[in-house]
């Protein structure tokens, strides 16, 4: 049987690093932007995710996207 999966919301996460520890270790901050459409196609996304990554105060360092969709068994 073959799974559907059917795609119900996205989101945008952008890593930013604030600043080290003690030890030096950077130290981590995510921002998420929620309700990014489902059918947006990974480059626009990400092409969205740098112009925000350009407008940070702190220098990004990693970039993702978050879906979430509902799987079904085809019948």
């Amino acid at each position: 049987m073959p799974v559907t999966n059917t795609p119900l919301a996205s989101s945008l996460r952008i890593r930013v690093q604030t600043g080290t520890n003690a030890n030096g270790q950077p130290i981590y901050r995510v921002r998420t932007y929620n309700r990014v459409k489902p059918e947006a196609s990974d480059q626009d996304v990400y092409d969205v995710a740098q112009a925000l990554g350009g407008l940070q105060v702190y220098p990004v360092s990693a970039i993702s996207r978050v879906n979430e969709g509902d799987l079904s068994a085809g019948v």
